[in-house]
């Protein structure tokens, strides 16, 4: 487990969407989070204090979280110093990114030197099999999207607690690094060489005979053709009795391809329904839920009206409102 409490990063960032593990861990662990480190040109803020670095190490932060995503996930010199800044200052460092803390020379020197850790979040585990799409027992949700970063993460925590709330076993499954930091487990299957996708879902979400539910952590979107190859592998492993599709409504194009825009719920809940049965072929759509967080508040139980109407399905705002008709929908 990473040490904490933590100073979560946000740096130089200045996209919404690229902080979403520091945001993640505010909302999800904030009881483990002291504050936000982030530079005169961040307009972003995660809604804690304020820190410097030496301000967060006296808080008693154990672990700065570089908690951002980029194109890549590559480490500038911007960052490598203030990960730097932070092991003279006594703290660890945690990342998610594609480029590994430990290959950065300076980094590993320090750490090694001060006694402290460096934690890559990214590591997939060593000893992955390639998946079979055997059948095996358990019950299996997995969140999709129309595009990546839409809330599908903040959807399957909402639903692995509103089942636990009614009494009903369920485990949420980590797939990505804001996953991962949040529950202290789990696999980041965008890491994971490609023949190896589906068999890790299938080692995340072994066979299980209490009737309970393994709510699983989507990743990328079946339309974006940067990511679709991990949304694909995602879908075969997961073996899934039921799918939510998660949707931005404000979106006007696919993240980092402008002018690229997002497919319709009904196309997309088409396409990941074909996809997925050739692993499960009942799989069914329970839900759809949405990110209205910058939407009116007024217009979003109009849009969710809409969509159940043009869907058959249910929708909501999983952080706002009851997730209750989807809950319904799985016992139906």
């Amino acid at each position: 487990m990473i040490p904490a409490p933590f100073l979560l990063y946000l740096g130089h960032s200045s996209d919404f969407a690229g902080i979403k593990t520091s945001r993640g861990l505010a909302v999800f662990r904030p009881e483990d989070c002291v504050g936000e480190f982030r530079h005169d040109d961040c307009p972003l803020s995660v809604g804690l204090p304020r820190m410097t670095i030496a301000e967060g190490a006296a808080a008693g932060a154990k672990t700065l979280v570089l908690g951002i995503a980029n194109s890549g996930g590559v480490m500038g010199a911007d960052l490598v110093a203030d990960a730097t800044a932070a092991l003279e200052a006594g703290m660890n460092v945690a990342a998610g990114l594609h480029q590994r803390l430990r290959d950065v020379p300076a980094l590993k020197a320090l750490a090694e030197a001060k006694g402290l850790q460096l934690f890559d979040v990214r590591d997939p585990p060593a000893d992955l099999v390639v998946g079979t799409g055997y059948p095996r027992a358990g019950r299996r949700l997995l969140t999709v999207g129309t595009d990546c970063s839409v809330g599908k993460m903040y959807t399957t925590i909402a639903l692995t607690r509103a089942l636990q709330a009614r009494g009903i076993p369920a485990d949420f499954r980590a797939t990505g690094q804001t996953g991962i930091l949040i529950a202290g487990e789990g696999v980041p299957v965008d890491a994971v060489v490609a023949d190896f996708i589906s068999g890790a879902i299938e080692m995340l979400t072994p066979g299980r005979a209490d009737r309970g539910w393994d709510v699983i952590e989507g990743q990328g979107s079946l339309f974006h053709p940067s990511f679709a190859g991990v949304s694909t592998g995602l879908l075969h492993g997961a073996q899934a009795e039921a799918i939510v599709m998660c949707h931005d409504p404000v979106r006007e194009s696919m993240r980092g391809l402008p002018g690229r825009k997002l497919p319709g719920i009904v196309e997309c809940l088409a396409a990941n329904l074909q996809v997925a049965r050739l692993t499960s072929a009942h799989v069914r759509a329970v839900g759809v839920c949405l990110n209205t967080s910058a939407m009116a508040k007024d217009a979003i139980a109009p849009l969710c009206e809409a969509i159940a109407a043009e869907t058959g399905l249910p929708c909501v705002d999983p952080m706002t409102m009851s997730l209750d008709p989807i809950l319904d929908m799985l016992d139906a």
